[in-house]
């Protein structure tokens, strides 16, 4: 019954099931006490304003939650997000004016258990804490009353739905014929055809043929829409030859990523203590003689190789083991050696060099990067003038030659390919001429490398078909792909049709697949293949597959029934009997609903609704 709750919850569930983990009163809306205290009914049960406000708020709290991003009531309403919860709460208004109707109620007993069982009023010491209980009410502006009058509603209307669909399962053959729907598998073969294949080559296309193809096919050849663009920008890279360094910054940089540029011989290490010098001895002795590597020992101690690794070690890391092991002239293992833990066998995995660039040798690196960091900065103390001086009316051909900005334009267009280093590299130059008007004035942007950029919109070339002459190459071989195509496609329907080859010639090979499954490929086939080949319904059918410009003809060998009574199979078909059962359960839910609504009839106040939603902000 997990799923059937959803349509009857209220304030039970909405605060039960994760109100704290929302964020309570994140949208500001306390209480709606001022104007109507209700915004509609179901019979004689009221929906009030401070339910609809709450459980809206908590929607919403809860779509942030998951998208990770914030949603404004404009979105809701564009997602139907306020009528979803008008729905919820007009079902459970539903349930509960039927409750009252026919006598369905909890006792205390119930209600209590309830509240001392939700995990939102849990404290510390996970049980049921009052302090946590009574800050949540107050925060949804509730009092234990109310809230346990919610509780004992929620649960009437629970017994409802629990009495009208609870006992309702998926018909055994319907979940039989589903399982075996799914798991059915089948034999197929298939085999391409091939342009070579064709009885004679394509002709050659006239100038008539292909200005026709050219006309019929215009969407092919029209450009996309232009946006002709004038803009300004400045990227570190670009101002850092002009950045002047002086050698004391360099040498700081320098000293800051000393491990950069100088660094001790290294080794690749894993160490085994062993409980005595003897045992140690005896299994460098065993190593030695190739009988046993270093990790079988690893293993003999319950050990996985990985627990032994020191990783990346100078000798210094090493201690007093550090000269044995560094002295090994090659990988190899070492020992024993005496350590503070014991006597230990060491395995030299790999030998590092060491690392010594002195100041002079990284001067350019440094000197290059220390420059592209000062220019960054540079342009950032600079942003405040540059968009000074397009707030004046500067244009950006008078902000060029005043400033370092370098002016350019560009012909843009969506989904075109930028060139190297051109500023339409950039995610947020392209964001901002999609979005931009020919009335905008141009506003100062920041790159994502601490780059800027303003742009204008000076004109934008609808999409336009492109002349004959200019794509002629381009219509020639998009015609001759469809006449290929085409004929290709004749050929598999005459071969369909007499599969046997012409006598004196070979048969064609066919490509035999085994044990397909409905959500499973053929190898080297388009995906649609194996939807076809679940199509197709007789031993021997061979249909056409005209999929990712390629002619497959796909034969149907055998179609495998599934069996029911294996252990995969069992657990499938309980989960589609679960499923189906469910989906049962939740339709006569529904129906039954529907049916309490009509019986005691529904009004909303539509001025009521739309104020909470203007206040839900």
């Amino acid at each position: 019954m997990k799923n059937l709750r959803t349509h009857g919850k209220s304030t039970i569930v909405w605060v039960l099931m994760g109100l704290m983990v929302l964020g309570l009163g994140g949208f500001g809306v306390t209480s709606f006490s001022g104007g109507s205290t209700t915004i509609g009914s179901v019979g004689d049960t009221t929906i009030t304003a401070d339910d609809y406000a709450r459980a809206l708020r908590n929607q919403m709290n809860a779509y942030q939650q998951q998208t990770g991003q914030p949603i404004s009531m404009a979105q809701a309403q564009a997602i139907g997000l306020p009528q979803a919860v008008q729905s919820q709460l007009i079902t459970a208004a539903a349930l509960e004016e039927q409750a009252r109707r026919i006598g369905v109620a909890v006792g205390d007993e119930k209600v209590r258990q309830t509240i001392l069982e939700a995990p939102a009023f849990r404290g510390p010491t996970g049980s049921f804490d009052r302090a946590a209980y009574a800050e949540v009410l107050r925060r949804e502006n509730l009092s234990e009353a109310e809230f346990e009058r919610e509780i004992r509603n929620d649960e009437a209307r629970l017994l409802i739905q629990q009495a009208v669909a609870g006992g309702v399962s998926a018909p055994e053959p319907a979940v039989e014929t589903t399982a075996k729907w799914i798991l059915e598998r089948r034999d197929v073969a298939w085999r391409e055809l091939t342009a070579d294949m064709l009885p004679a080559p394509v002709a050659e296309p006239d100038d008539t043929t292909l200005t026709a193809w050219h006309s019929a096919n215009a969407d092919r050849f029209t450009a996309p829409e232009l946006r002709k663009i004038t803009y300004v920008w400045l990227t570190p890279e670009m101002l850092a030859p002009t950045v002047e360094l002086d050698q004391d910054a360099l040498r700081a940089a320098y000293d800051a990523n000393i491990d950069e540029y100088q660094r001790p011989e290294r080794r690749l290490v894993s160490r085994l203590v062993f409980p005595s010098a003897e045992e140690a001895e005896a299994a460098k002795t065993q190593i030695d003689a190739g009988t046993a590597p270093f990790e079988a020992f690893v293993l003999q101690r319950g050990l996985q190789p990985e627990d032994a690794e020191l990783g990346e070690v100078s000798q210094a890391d090493l201690g007093t083991a550090g000269e044995a092991v560094f002295a090994a002239a090659e990988p190899g293992v070492v020992g024993p050696v005496q350590t503070d833990l014991g006597p230990a066998l060491f395995s030299v995995h790999a030998i590092l060099e060491p690392v010594n660039i002195p100041f002079e040798e990284a001067q350019k690196d440094l000197r290059a990067e220390a420059a592209i960091d000062r220019a960054a900065r540079i342009i950032e103390d600079r942003t405040a003038e540059y968009e000074d001086l397009l707030a004046g009316g500067a244009t950006l051909e008078q902000v060029a030659e005043e400033t370092e900005l370098e002016l350019g334009s560009i012909d843009w267009s969506a989904g075109a390919t930028p060139e190297e280093g051109s500023i339409a590299g950039y995610q947020a130059f392209r964001d901002r001429v999609q979005e931009i008007s020919e009335a905008d004035f141009p506003e100062l942007a920041s790159l994502d490398d601490g780059g800027v950029f303003a742009l204008r919109l000076d004109e934008v070339v609808p999409p336009t078909l492109r002349p004959f002459e200019e794509v002629r190459a381009e219509v020639e071989a998009d015609w001759r792909r469809a006449e290929t195509q085409r004929q290709l496609l004749a050929l598999a329907e005459e071969q369909r049709l007499s599969p046997p080859a012409p006598e004196g010639q070979p048969a064609p090979e066919w490509t035999e697949v085994e044990d397909i499954t409905r959500d499973g490929w053929i190898e080297g086939v388009p995906a649609e293949a194996v939807s076809r080949a679940f199509a197709m319904s007789a031993v021997g059918d061979i249909e056409i597959v005209d999929a990712e410009g390629r002619v497959i003809l796909l034969r149907l060998d055998a179609i495998d029934q599934a069996d029911l009574t294996t252990e995969d199979a069992q657990r499938i078909t309980g989960a589609v009997g679960d499923r189906l059962g469910q989906s049962l359960q939740s339709d006569i839910f529904d129906y039954y609903a529907r049916a309490v609504q009509r019986e005691a009839g529904i009004t909303l106040d539509q001025q009521a609704i739309n104020a909470i939603n203007a206040q839900v902000q």
